[in-house]
């Protein structure tokens, strides 16, 4: 008994030491590169163009956030992306709430038949409505217009049927309760049910606010002109198309790793206020009827 345990034992440790290793090459995998872009915008425009990966710039500028921010001058498509990114956030969080309350109404009638309707809308890969989704914009007269950005989206059926899901882990007798003392559906749905679903709400709204801060595609889709770009098109054309820019000056890697860096900022700052409640929320979210 006791060689087998010994024999137990090792085994564990072994298995324990070689999943431990697995782990750090993985997350090494992800933190090294994240580390050489601010490593990188922090660096001077000469160090930064050093065929070497950097971990901690050798000397300390803040050269390629000044260049990126008034020369390039960054901060216009930083503003547009955060009026697409807040307004368009809002109104789907606020949409979906209004839609997943709705289909939670016992006296609603065909209710099944549309959360199967929104359900179908959800196998519809992205790709096969471009087409039609600017022909609709264009007729709209939305193109080249960050409406058509903000628009785009504003309701989706994985939003609605999260936030039905955590609106059907409200005690029915609650809401039945509010209404024999006077409480109408607006107020219900307002002070009852909202605060009740904060985690919901975290997480629909932490899922909107990164795919609409990361959009690319439809910015491309819809937008030619430069003033109206939004972040990530002005990194793509800072990164790849360096023929956009100025020939006055080279545009260097601490440039470049600057205007990445800005573009993730918001999403680290936001995150872990929202990480409680995200977490929570995918758990309750997942409760089917």
């Amino acid at each position: 008994m006791n060689r087998r345990t010994e024999g137990t034992g090792f085994k564990g440790r072994a298995f324990d030491a070689v999943n431990t290793l697995f782990l750090l090459i993985l997350i090494s995998t992800m933190i090294i590169p994240l580390m050489n872009t601010v490593a990188l915008s922090f660096s001077t425009g000469v160090d930064s163009m050093e065929p070497r990966v950097v971990l901690w710039p050798k000397e300390f500028s803040l050269e390629g956030y000044v260049t990126v921010w008034s020369k390039i001058k960054l901060w216009q498509p930083f503003l547009n992306n955060t009026i697409v990114t807040v307004v368009g956030t809002v109104g789907h969080v606020l949409l979906s709430s209004i839609a997943g309350y709705v289909l939670i109404q016992r006296s609603l009638p065909g209710r099944k038949l549309m959360v199967s309707f929104i359900l179908l809308t959800m196998m519809v890969p992205g790709e096969m409505i471009m087409i039609p989704l600017y022909i609709v914009n264009k007729e709209l007269g939305l193109l080249n217009s960050l409406s058509a950005l903000i628009i785009s989206g504003l309701v989706s059926g994985f939003s609605v049927l999260l936030m039905r899901n955590f609106f059907l882990a409200v005690p029915h007798e609650m809401a039945e309760s509010a209404r024999i003392d006077g409480a109408g559906e607006l107020r219900i749905f307002l002070t009852l049910y909202m605060p009740l679903a904060a985690a919901g709400l975290a997480t629909v709204t932490l899922f909107e606010f990164v795919s609409r801060w990361n959009h690319f595609t439809s910015a491309l889709m819809f937008l030619n002109d430069s003033t109206k770009y939004t972040l990530q098109i002005a990194l793509k054309s800072l990164i790849i198309d360096t023929a956009s820019t100025s020939s006055n000056f080279i545009i260097t890697k601490n440039i470049r790793m600057a205007g990445i860096v800005i573009s993730l900022l918001p999403l680290v700052v936001i995150y872990p206020f929202v990480q409680k409640y995200f977490v929570q929320g995918v758990m309750v979210g997942s409760v089917k009827e």
